[in-house]
């Protein structure tokens, strides 16, 4: 590979971009798309796929073979709330393949007794978030039900656009956290980005269910989002 390209690609890496890289297998010609970029409309479906998928796959274009090659941040979940949905959360994450990560300024709750490994920040989000910036790969998970903590992370979750933004609460509850956002400042497309209440219809009952329903959403939402930005492909 150039040197070039895989300096991009470690900037990207870095920077939490997904890139993809598209090799001619005759001739060992590179090309590399980093995710929002322009892409050729040839290659964009495969492109997507991978994308989507994070599977690198060898597909034939007029008789020519590529070989397309994804890289993508790890996906991250960010919890709002050390509570027992988030206890169970945890572990289901791990088992998944995400990283996550849970945030309370609440020490009697956030603590290393109750959530093992997972790392924990007992501090407020506000404070946190300016080291550990949301991003495209990240989902957050808010489920304390005190707007004084879960509104500001779920405000920046919608800024940052991170794929998945989920809330904790009936929809009386999501009415009124509707109207608090709309005050502040956000319009109604993207507060409608707001997975309320929070999780796939299971009707999940018990905490372990309900971290079941909300994994599942996240899964989902990660492998159906539109990965190619609203972009068209480029002639």
């Amino acid at each position: 590979m150039r040197l070039d390209l895989l300096r991009r690609i470690n900037e990207a890496r870095d920077n939490r971009i997904a890139a993809v890289t598209v090799t001619r297998l005759d001739s060992g010609a590179s090309s590399l798309f980093l995710q929002g970029e322009p892409v050729d409309k040839a290659v964009a479906p495969a492109v997507e796929t991978a994308l989507r998928t994070g599977k690198s796959a060898t597909i034939e274009i007029d008789g020519k073979s590529l070989f397309i090659n994804v890289y993508l941040p790890p996906p991250r979940i960010v919890v709002i709330g050390a509570v027992h949905i988030s206890q169970a959360l945890a572990g289901l994450a791990a088992i998944a393949g995400f990283d996550l990560r849970i945030i309370d300024p609440r020490s009697a709750f956030a603590t290393p007794e109750r959530f093992g490994q997972t790392v924990l920040f007992a501090d407020w989000p506000e404070d946190v978030l300016k080291t550990m910036p949301l991003d495209a790969y990240t989902a957050l998970v808010a489920v304390t039900h005190d707007p004084k903590i879960d509104d500001f992370p779920l405000a920046a979750a919608l800024a940052a656009g991170c794929f998945y933004v989920g809330a904790l609460g009936s929809r009386k509850t999501h009415a009124s956290r509707v109207e608090r956002l709309t005050k502040a400042g956000l319009d109604e497309a993207s507060i409608a980005r707001i997975s309320a209440p929070i999780g796939l219809d299971i009707h999940a009952s018990s905490p372990a269910e309900i971290a079941v329903a909300i994994l599942a959403e996240i899964i989902r939402t990660l492998r159906t989002r539109d990965v190619m930005n609203g972009r068209r492909a480029s002639a």
